[in-house]
């Protein structure tokens, strides 16, 4: 799902430091040798490789225990490229080469772990001459994935209203061999709600609603906020409604459960409080696409996936392509997801019978029938193509880059509409260029892969400028040019920090550079300055706060033209028997279940009958910090007396749920 996965790791800066090759001096790969190591943090092990003009190389690291990241470099020793995948500590990093003049490259290999070691292979895999089409370029890219025993991927380009390219690679099935191709069926997760935006502004063009109604003249059964939530607001996620994720997960679902639309409309109608007022601000809410959706099958009289099967796919012929409403139902040449665990692959079973927010399933030379759309629209017209581009607008003003179910960013100085989804196995993503005619689709079945970086890889093929640029993700901006920042500074930002509430980012330094942790992703920061850095790939700007005394305790980050301020937590211990304050039993009227809080093994943690135990950390008195995706933050509150009476769980799309304690007044 998006919503936990709504940044992919990317490696900015690596360092040279204190370890056995980069003291004795890179070692030379040769073809077919395996070169084997050891490292810990805090190392960077060197390698070189002699490759001609006009070179494609692949080189493949198997990770053993250690999360690793490799920096490559031309012969002149300028950076020319980072490569670390989502796949964590076991399983491979595949590094691509393509040069442009004959030479020594040289690989850095650094750990990502802040401690601890691990070990390696690093071989050469391939060398070849570089391709000279982009249609040759594209299967080099995707090169590691065309494989008889893993899951892959498929892609496909439109470039001036035509498919270009279109292939599958790897496995759909594992249990079959069934391999993926161009009309593979995938579920493609978030890239789903621009149709349900698209679909509203149908109804809109037909006069049957406005995007600026309230959502409750629609769905009366949601509770009165006091506060008027819009259509628009929904598609822009600015409604200030809990996640419905969030919710499901706190409320003791699994994600793997079957999950119905009548489930989440339930959860979500009894609850009480929003995050925030609405068009107060841009949080990622899912929810707001599962109404929005229900919307439109309560004002069309069809169900959603009816409506849309009859209004766009049969006029687009997309043959292959359906709303997933029902989980039993039976789908022709679907792929499923998987994710590799400790080098095996198991499968991540997905059960959603829930429409709007997720559940698309297409093929990649469906959606691509649905990109030209936008270039020569079969539905709707171009008035509905032009507002789905239109950014949302907070109400002191500011506008955000996510418009009705995209995102609208630049890239090298062209107009780019996208958008990336995840759920289970599945990673997709849909990257188009309007002035360009291009458009660039990825979907794979592997929980490691990263669509994103794919689709901008690809993009690179078409689209050219003067001057290289960094490959943002999602929305995002080439970074600036990095400085050098004196590792003692770096030091003064090290530490947790609570990034929303609910939400918190270790920062540490390794070697001479920043990296940011946030649950199972690292990311590197770019100094642009002593005090402002960059995240390669989200478009984030960092810049820390120095108070009079010197201190450091707050960073404010923006994206877009969101501004938002992260706090450092404090160092706060109490012993077990302080901690024996806190337990009890909590329950939530809201989401009608209930966790039990004790001290085990000096450590405070909350059990629930269908969750593991979580841990929770001491930030300072009365709050802590959950090691859970759903439950990050509980903060409890006291009565008049000053005993425990409730608690308020927090996650980074959920805030403030009360649950009360048992016995108290």
């Amino acid at each position: 799902m998006i919503l936990k996965r709504s940044m992919n790791a990317l490696v900015v800066l690596l360092f040279l430091a204190a370890g056995a090759y980069s003291q004795g001096g890179a070692k030379a790969l040769k073809p077919g040798a395996v070169e084997t190591g050891s490292i810990s943090a805090g190392q960077t092990h060197s390698f070189t490789v002699d490759l001609d003009k006009d070179r494609f190389a692949l080189l493949l690291v198997e990770q053993k225990g250690i999360d690793l990241s490799i920096a490559a470099f031309g012969p002149d020793g300028k950076k020319i490229g980072d490569f670390d995948s989502p796949n964590g500590s076991n399983g491979p990093e595949y590094v691509p080469l393509e040069t442009s003049v004959k030479g020594r490259y040289r690989l850095d290999v650094t750990p990502l772990n802040p401690t601890g070691s691990g070990s390696y292979d690093l071989r050469i895999l391939k060398v070849a001459p570089l391709a000279k089409t982009p249609e040759g370029r594209i299967e080099q890219i995707m090169a590691p994935w065309e494989s008889d025993s893993a899951p892959g991927a498929s892609v496909a380009v439109t470039k001036d209203g035509k498919i270009v390219f279109s292939k599958g690679y790897g496995l759909a099935n594992l249990e079959y061999g069934i391999k993926n191709s161009p009309t593979t069926v995938f579920h493609i997760a978030s890239v789903s709600k621009q149709f349900t935006t698209f679909a509203a502004l149908l109804l809109e063009a037909d006069g049957k609603l406005s995007m600026e109604d309230d959502v409750r003249k629609y769905i009366p059964e949601l509770h009165d906020f006091g506060k008027k939530i819009t259509l628009r607001h929904l598609a822009n996620h600015t409604s200030g409604l809990r996640d419905q994720w969030n919710l499901l997960a706190l409320a003791g679902w699994r994600l793997d459960d079957v999950i119905t639309r009548e489930h989440i409309l339930k959860l979500v109608s009894n609850q009480k409080e929003l995050n925030f007022d609405p068009g107060a601000e841009y949080l990622y809410c899912n929810t707001g696409y599962t109404l929005l959706a229900e919307v439109v099958a309560r004002v069309s009289g069809k169900s959603f996936a009816e409506f849309t099967n009859v209004r766009i796919f049969k006029p687009l012929k997309m043959k292959n392509t359906l709303f997933y409403d029902d989980h039993e139902k039976i789908v022709r040449n679907r792929a499923y997801s998987y994710v590799s665990d400790q080098g095996t692959y198991r499968k991540l079973v997905l059960n959603y019978a829930n429409v709007g927010a997720t559940s698309l399933f297409t093929t990649v030379e469906d959606l691509s029938l649905w990109a030209m759309n936008f270039e020569d629209p079969v539905v709707g017209n171009a008035e509905v193509v032009s507002k789905m581009k239109e950014r949302g607008v907070l109400n002191n003003g500011d506008k955000i880059s996510y418009a009705l179910g995209q995102l609208v960013g630049e890239y090298r100085g062209v107009e780019t509409v996208s958008h990336g989804g995840g759920d289970a196995g599945y990673r997709t993503h849909l990257l188009r260029f309007p002035s360009e005619h291009l458009s660039i689709t990825v979907f794979s079945n592997d929980a490691r892969f990263d669509p994103g970086a794919i689709a901008y890889r690809i993009a690179d093929l078409y689209i050219r400028e003067p001057e290289p640029a960094l490959k943002p993700e999602i929305g995002g901006n080439p970074a600036p040019a990095s400085v050098s920042v004196p590792p003692a500074v770096l030091d003064s930002y090290a530490g947790e920090w609570e990034l929303a509430p609910g939400t918190v980012a270790n920062l540490s330094r390794q070697g001479g550079r920043l990296v940011v942790s946030l649950g199972p992703q690292r990311f590197n920061l770019i100094p642009v300055s002593e005090t402002k850095f960059t995240v390669e790939g989200p478009g984030i700007e960092v810049e820390f706060k120095r108070a009079a005394d010197g201190k450091v305790n707050e960073f404010v980050y923006t994206q877009g033209n969101q501004a938002n301020t992260a706090k450092r937590i404090k160092p706060f211990d109490p012993d077990a028997a302080a901690l024996e304050e806190y337990s009890g039993r909590f329950y939530s009227e809201e989401l009608d279940t209930a966790y039990v809080f004790k001290v085990k093994d000096g450590k405070l943690v909350a059990g629930h009958q269908r969750h593991p135990d979580i841990v929770f950390t001491p930030a300072k008195r009365d709050e802590f910090i959950g090691a859970s995706w759903f439950f990050g933050r509980a903060v409890f509150e006291r009565d008049a007396s000053g005993k425990i009476s409730s608690v308020k769980a927090s996650s980074g799309r959920v805030r403030n749920v009360v649950f009360r304690k048992a016995g108290a007044q």
